[in-house]
């Protein structure tokens, strides 16, 4: 019979480490589920996944806690060394809680236009940042840092869509589809979300295959990004040089996590009626939320006029991916807002009615564009 050997000082750091956020998890409740009127569109229940209540405070926990997991059992992650990530925000909060979480130095490499809200909260949890004035560099810069400190760079990027289990392990498909079994259509006619790194969408498409839901798959993409055009087109080297103006979605350029074959349709969203939306949205809830959750919602309204329109009753599932809070100096400055071009208190006005009485504002309609099994 062979001895059981002792596991190394390394293999004993990592099992400790996994130990320790597995711990972690299970000290956490799942999001809530709101339910949202829709009386402009009878029939179709609305529901937002709340990922504003994870501890770090929005969707990309879920995403930090999977990076982590994947890189500990892969062996990339050393007692001591640092933890490197390209982020524009959301996704370095919770990474610097979990780094934090197992005593390791975290760097986030982010675009200076980063809210300042969401720098603060990287560094409350131990965070550094290091910003880069093109937003396209921080994938070079995070390699850069990596290389020159021995750390490890997470790359939510390339591993978004591989890091997360599919198949169960309480992803956020699951757990939506846990939480909608007692409501009057359990089974989503849409579930609809951003793409910022993509994995999200990959995980939710996956599974709808995997459990053989009748469930379609929409993914949001805002202007000033190349995802809906790669979806469209198929390809995958496009290309553009401004950032992002919905901090957490969009890209510009194709992300290896953005798999375009695992979800059903698409639709692009104008900025300014994002943030009309997001605005619109908030009032109903009595809280604020961010620009992605106002594109989903704008996502959302899109899959409902085609039910609508095809007759159908059923429900629709968005993501509130995290507190307006986060914006306070951005979206919901007058100042910021406007040096932007983006005041919208007629189009707020515009979305409130559609909501209530399913009324599309003409500039609305004409300004979106549609893909896949939603195109016109």
């Amino acid at each position: 019979m062979l001895a059981s050997a002792k596991p190394s000082l390394r293999n004993a750091w990592v099992h400790d480490a996994i130990r320790r956020i597995e711990a972690d998890f299970q000290r956490s409740a799942d999001t809530h589920l709101i339910a949202v009127d829709l009386p402009g569109f009878a029939g179709v229940d609305l529901y937002l996944k709340d990922e504003s209540s994870h501890p770090t405070g929005s969707l990309k926990h879920r995403l930090a806690r999977s990076l982590f997991l994947h890189a500990l059992c892969n062996g990339w992650l050393r007692e001591g060394a640092p933890v490197i990530e390209a982020s524009s925000g959301s996704t370095a909060i919770s990474e610097a809680y979990f780094a934090k979480l197992l005593g390791l130095r975290f760097i986030a490499v982010m675009p200076k236009s980063t809210s300042p809200e969401k720098i603060a909260a990287i560094a409350f949890h131990g965070g550094e940042r290091h910003l880069v004035d093109d937003p396209r560099a921080v994938y070079a810069e995070s390699e850069r840092l990596a290389r020159d400190l021995g750390g490890h760079f997470m790359d939510q990027f390339t591993f978004a869509e591989r890091a997360t289990d599919w198949r169960a392990n309480n992803n956020i498909a699951e757990s939506l589809f846990a939480q909608m079994k007692l409501e009057r259509h359990p089974c989503p006619t849409w579930i609809v979300a951003g793409a910022g790194t993509g994995g999200t969408l990959a995980t939710i498409g996956r599974y709808v295959r995997y459990c053989r839901f009748q469930s379609q798959v929409c993914g949001v993409d805002p202007e000033r990004s190349v995802f809906f055009d790669a979806f469209q087109t198929g390809d995958r080297h496009l290309e553009i040089e401004e950032a992002s103006r919905v901090e957490g979605i969009g890209r510009p350029r194709v992300e290896a996590s953005f798999i375009p074959s695992s979800i059903d349709a698409m639709v692009q969203t104008p900025d300014l009626w994002s943030l009309a939306a997001m605005h619109a949205l908030s009032e109903r809830l009595g809280r604020r939320v961010g620009g992605s959750t106002g594109a989903n919602l704008l996502g959302a309204l899109v899959c409902a006029q085609a039910m609508r329109d095809a007759g159908q009753r059923g429900s629709i599932v968005t993501l509130l991916c995290d507190d307006g809070a986060r914006y306070a100096r951005t979206y919901y400055h007058p100042a910021w807002v406007e040096a932007q071009g983006l005041s919208c208190n007629d189009e707020i006005s515009a979305l409130s009615l559609l909501m209530d009485e399913g009324h599309w504002p003409k500039t609305l309609a004409g300004a979106l564009r549609r893909a896949g099994s939603l195109a016109l």
